[in-house]
């Protein structure tokens, strides 16, 4: 436990003020991102994440997006840190990376963008963003292949590099970018956005160091921290002290463990002993397995509060390398999203052991991930479809779970609208709407999956991941289990093709694409 900072009389008021200050920049950044970006993924999804760390990497505040990349980029900051070494860092620099080996984190789709800030002769902060980009190479078109064994094969890797010197952009980087997608200029229009992005909160911290001085900023910051880890520590000390553990089977037949050790101070998560990592982009980074209980313990300590560098400083978490939560090497990692998923949903049933009237039944537990390349049939165009899938939340102890959300890890993402499907991609929308199956009962039954039919104009080629094919959502105190997911082509001759993971599968003008996810499970026996 660290001690609390101590302010002159009177010194309250200003620290609040540069606090929310951060706050409204990091907003400020999701905005401008939401805005100037050329993909819908971005623009209408929302699949980005915006924040501000302090000069070491520390997160101090985010923008709205997806609560598991706001976790990657105090991770990243800090591994551009280390790579780069603090002295070498320049004002006007600018860094890139998608790398989970160089501080990308998560798959090479996702790019992330940091940017140092200086202000009265200092490095006092950084701004960073991530993005998914539609295609970054690869072997198959949306950089999402299942049939991988290195890394090397899902597309370009940029190992924490500089994109800018001095303010200045270092061109051939863009070139080597640009020349290894398929959409160039979706690439660097979804590029720019984010560089725009880390501009203009940039100047916004440089106007609160230079209004109220490196001193008081300062202070502002560590006080935040503390706050931070009071409230975690105090949520804490309010859940049973004990050591749960969990074993969960998963589709594939493997088995996951994990213990989670609660004492009034320390939250501890061990997730040694699970299998070793794949020759397979079924993988997670140990900053991913972090991420995924650095989840579960806000939910559980702190949700009302943002997120900052105190947040977790009673958060421990043991991997072991070599693991499919601890890859190393040249591990492939495409599909790490469902590895991660799939792990916060088995520490939150954990923890439901312990305090079910708090936590819901399970849900439908993947993103889903529905990709589809082609060419625009009425203009001709390349185009590449990103479209997360929604599904069914588990029940609680007092309320049905809710209907056609996305997963718990989604955070505030939206739904492609129809009209933009269909006038983007060429594609049509035959039907989107909740499932009519009924599983999930019990006293409060888990909310509604999905059900939703692509139907080609024009040859495509289909990618997909979608995780609890086999195993259900699972119920609570006696509910039943909720559905699982799943996805069928259906040819234009009638024939069905069933999918779970899926890339390179080719598609033909008057094929359909039928998707159904998951309802909730339930909480609570039969009324």
């Amino acid at each position: 436990m660290t001690t609390r900072t101590s302010f002159p009389a009177g010194d309250t008021i200003t620290t609040t003020v540069i606090q929310a200050s951060l706050v409204a920049a990091a907003d400020e950044m999701f905005a401008v991102l939401k805005k100037t970006a050329m993909s819908p993924i971005i623009y209408e999804v929302l699949d980005v994440g915006t924040g501000i760390t302090d000069a070491n990497g520390e997160l101090v505040s985010s923008g709205a997006g997806i609560p598991t990349f706001v976790g990657v980029l105090d991770k990243a900051v800090k591994r551009i840190i280390e790579l780069n070494g603090a002295d070498a860092i320049r004002d006007g620099d600018l860094f890139v990376t998608n790398d989970p080996y160089y501080g990308g984190v998560t798959h090479l789709n996702d790019v992330v963008i940091a940017l140092p800030i200086f202000a009265s002769g200092a490095l006092v902060a950084w701004t960073a963003s991530i993005a998914h980009w539609n295609d970054v190479g690869g072997r198959t078109p949306g950089s999402m292949a299942v049939d991988v064994s290195e890394i090397f094969q899902e597309g370009l890797r940029l190992p924490a590099v500089r994109l800018f010197a001095k303010g200045e952009p270092i061109r051939p980087v863009f070139d080597i970018i640009a020349a290894n997608s398929r959409l160039p200029d979706f690439v660097e229009g979804d590029l720019w956005a984010q560089v725009a992005a880390s501009r203009k909160a940039e100047s916004r911290v440089r106007q609160v160091v230079e209004t109220y001085g490196l001193d008081a900023y300062r202070r502002a910051l560590a006080a935040l921290f503390e706050e931070g880890e009071r409230r975690a520590v105090a949520g804490l000390s309010a859940l049973p002290a004990g050591t749960y553990e969990i074993e969960e089977e998963q589709d594939d037949g493997a088995l996951w463990r994990a213990s989670i050790a609660v004492s009034p101070d320390r939250f501890v998560v061990d997730l040694t002993g699970n299998p070793k990592q794949r020759a397979a982009p079924y993988n997670t980074s140990r900053d991913g397995a972090v991420i995924s209980a650095q989840m579960i313990f806000k939910a559980l300590t702190d949700p009302t509060l943002f997120a900052n560098g105190g947040s977790f400083r009673a958060l421990e978490v043991i991997t072991e390398p070599g693991t499919v939560f601890h890859a190393t090497g040249t591990a492939p990692h495409g599909y790490y999203f469902e590895t991660r998923i799939r792990l916060f949903d088995m520490l939150w049933r954990c923890m439901a052991q312990a305090v079910p009237e708090r936590l819901p039944a399970g849900h439908f537990a993947s993103i889903c991930g529905t990709v589809v390349a082609g060419n625009h049939p009425d203009t001709g165009r390349r185009f590449t479809m990103v479209e997360p899938q929604m599904g069914g939340w588990g029940a609680t102890a007092s309320r049905d779970g809710l209907d056609a959300m996305y997963s718990a890890s989604h955070g505030e993402t939206f739904n492609c609208p129809v009209e933009i499907c269909e006038a983007r991609y060429g594609i049509d929308v035959g039907y989107k709407r909740l499932n009519e199956t009924d599983e999930g009962h019990g006293m409060h039954a888990g909310g509604k999956g999905l059900s939703l039919s692509y139907r080609m104009r024009a040859p495509a080629v289909l990618s997909a991941g979608y995780s609890r094919s086999r195993q259900p959502a699972w119920g609570l105190q006696g509910g039943s289990n909720g559905g699982t997911n799943g996805l069928s082509v259906i040819g234009a001759d009638g024939r069905r093709q069933d999918y779970a993971f899926a890339s390179g599968v080719k598609l033909d003008a008057g094929d359909e694409v039928q998707i159904h996810t998951a309802n909730g499970g339930g909480w609570g026996g039969p009324r």
